[in-house]
């Protein structure tokens, strides 16, 4: 077993469950990415959704919770592990899939390290 969930708040990220954090700015570790405009508390797979804006044209990008470094709740930012480029890189977000999709959120495992079980 994992001592490490990707789909788990780090319990020293300061995440609170119930605190709408939808419309925070979110930040990786070389900049500005967007915002969240959607995040998820599900147990086992638990992340936000980063509207990029004009950044990377209007995409989506989905974030699981383990990537959350921190979260200032007085700045309303949410500040995660991942480089601007790794962000980019990512697989496109679609909600029509993830809400259709059982192991839709396997390719994001994947891809940030860990496979969604």
């Amino acid at each position: 077993m994992s001592e490490f969930d990707i789909w788990v708040y780090r319990p020293s990220a300061g995440y609170q469950e119930g605190v709408d954090i939808v419309g925070y700015k979110v930040e990786a570790t070389d900049g500005s990415i967007g915002r969240v405009s959607k995040h998820s508390e599900e147990v086992g797979s638990s992340h936000i959704v980063v509207d990029t804006g004009v950044w990377i044209f209007g995409k989506h990008v989905l974030l699981p919770a383990g990537t959350i470094k921190q979260i200032d709740t007085a700045e309303e930012t949410v500040h995660v592990d991942r480089t601007k480029d790794q962000i980019k890189d990512a697989p496109d977000f679609d909600e029509i899939k993830h809400a259709g999709e059982p192991s839709y959120l396997e390719q994001f495992g994947r891809y940030y390290g860990q496979p969604h079980t």
